[in-house]
């Protein structure tokens, strides 16, 4: 009885935790982060952007209780075992991965921090400096991190809006990303 009991909540949980997972997966490839917005199409860089993107779902769900902090966590496990599966794809051996997911786990970690202390303070020109070092290290004027910065806000102000029952079913929606004004 409590097999049935318990296995249907789990079985719910995982549905809800694809569907989510799948929105930051899809919102994270959005094509103009790397055709227009020169974000590498690399391993590397759509890490940055499914980092990015699963940071936003973070700090949209940090300091909810009950199923919601269940989910982020959830997400996040998913986001790893996702990740440790890519390395494998790519070639890294078995000896090698441990070393990797830590390495990778340090730079999502650092990001989030980074992101969320400038979303925080609303600071746009430091959260676009982080996302700038993060994103294209190699560029030493990427023109494009004020735009993504904007997208961040953007984004970040659209999930706080949507319902916390939404999301906890299920449902979440990024914004495309929009050129600035000005921007070519």
């Amino acid at each position: 009885m409590f097999q049935r009991l318990f296995g249907r909540e789990r079985s719910r949980n995982r549905q809800i935790i694809g569907a989510l997972y799948a929105e930051i997966v899809a919102a994270a490839r959005q094509e103009a982060f790397f055709s227009d917005w020169e974000v590498p199409d690399t391993p590397l860089g759509r890490f940055e952007m499914l980092s990015l993107h699963m940071f936003l779902v973070q700090h949209r769900l940090r300091g909810e209780t009950g199923q919601a902090r269940d989910i982020a966590q959830q997400l996040v496990d998913d986001f790893f075992t996702e990740v440790d599966h890519s390395l494998r794809e790519l070639g890294i051996g078995d000896m090698g991965v441990p070393k990797r997911m830590k390495k990778l786990a340090r730079m999502f970690y650092g990001r989030t921090a980074a992101y969320g202390t400038a979303l925080d303070a609303g600071d746009r020109p430091e959260l676009a400096a982080a996302l700038a070092r993060n994103i294209r290290p190699d560029a030493a004027d990427w023109r494009h991190a004020d735009a993504l910065a904007g997208y961040v806000v953007t984004a970040a102000g659209g999930l706080s809006s949507q319902r916390l029952a939404d999301i906890c079913a299920g449902s979440i929606v990024f914004p495309p990303p929009r050129a600035e004004p000005g921007e070519a």
